[in-house]
């Protein structure tokens, strides 16, 4: 649902997006996805998007139709460029190759194209599957590693200023900064900023400009 919603506010704004890598859910959706997208501002804007998002609703799996709480994780890292100088150790990287997976048909991939690299004094692990050629799944998934080792300094210079400011910037299942609520009520509310609108399928549909300007406004980045 996070998916969709992302994916129509780039169609209204006239943002490109592809799909780098994908896990598809047990029932449906997905257990994860990342996306790259394109756009002026576009990290401006969607940065103000990373953190915990919590819906409430009947859920379509429940025959007794129980109403379920679920969450979703979003992280927004910047595109890094060559402006930009982030050294990756190769010694620091194990680097794993498997068969990506597909829908089926004609055009899916059957060679070992996939990769997943970890940045083992980390642990972070960023796969790609959306080429064809395993060398250009490895340049784009070390970039994005590069993106993320680049965010994690720049949290942890804000969570140190945080600190020192006596603010509390951790993300968590914990600390959701949006709920989305379609029953036993419809409202989705900014936990951060306390705005809200009381159209959830609007909000959705890809209208989250509201939440991201009042966001802005506030000066919210996480």
């Amino acid at each position: 649902m996070l998916y969709r919603m992302y994916i129509r506010w780039c169609d209204k704004h006239n943002f490109k997006y592809e799909i780098i890598d994908k896990l598809d859910g047990d029932e449906a959706g997905y257990k994860k996805i990342v996306l790259l997208i394109k756009g002026l501002n576009a990290y401006g804007y969607l940065k103000t998007e990373r953190g915990v998002h919590r819906l409430v609703r009947i859920s379509p799996f429940d025959s007794n139709k129980r109403r379920h709480t679920s969450f979703a994780s979003v992280e927004v890292t910047p595109e890094i460029d060559d402006t930009i100088n982030i050294e990756v150790n190769e010694q620091d990287l194990r680097i794993d190759v498997y068969r990506s997976s597909g829908a089926g048909g004609q055009g899916v991939n059957t060679t070992d194209s996939a990769v997943r690299v970890t940045h083992i004094p980390t642990g972070i692990v960023v796969t790609c599957q959306n080429e064809r050629s395993q060398l250009k799944n490895k340049e784009i998934a070390i970039n994005i590693l590069k993106a993320k080792l680049f965010n994690l300094e720049e949290q942890k210079r804000q969570e140190e200023k945080d600190k020192q400011l006596g603010k509390q910037s951790k993300i968590d299942f914990g600390s959701q900064i949006r709920s989305y609520i379609m029953h036993p009520y419809s409202l989705v509310k900014d936990h951060r900023t306390n705005y809200e609108e009381s159209d959830v399928n609007k909000v959705l549909d890809g209208n989250i400009d509201g939440f991201i300007q009042e966001s802005l406004k506030e000066g919210v980045t996480c």
